[in-house]
């Protein structure tokens, strides 16, 4: 794919993308899917595993929008989920190793 890049503003996080650069590696069914979970998808690139609350908050997505762009990730398999180690009501999310 192409080089992404996080761009910050005042308002919200965008994300950027350079066709003509290449060098890393994101699943194909990415390109597919909404610009919400493009997003989600970029914040666990670079941030690691993270919880949906923390996801949501270093995107500046609501929860709601987080979590229907987790599903999404899930659902072409490019992210897992495993109960957190110190409240297992939540979930950690991480990139998939596609």
């Amino acid at each position: 794919m192409g080089d992404h890049r996080l761009q910050h503003d005042q308002s919200a996080m965008h994300v950027t993308t350079d066709d003509h650069v290449s060098g890393e590696s994101t699943p194909t069914a990415l390109a597919d899917l909404p610009p919400s979970a493009k997003l989600v998808y970029k914040v666990l690139e670079y941030e690691g595993a993270m919880t949906q609350a923390e996801i949501a908050e270093q995107s500046r997505l609501c929860s709601r929008t987080v979590r229907y762009a987790l599903t999404k990730l899930e659902g072409c398999e490019g992210v897992n989920r495993r109960a957190s180690l110190e409240d297992a009501r939540r979930s950690i999310y991480w990139l998939s190793d596609a």
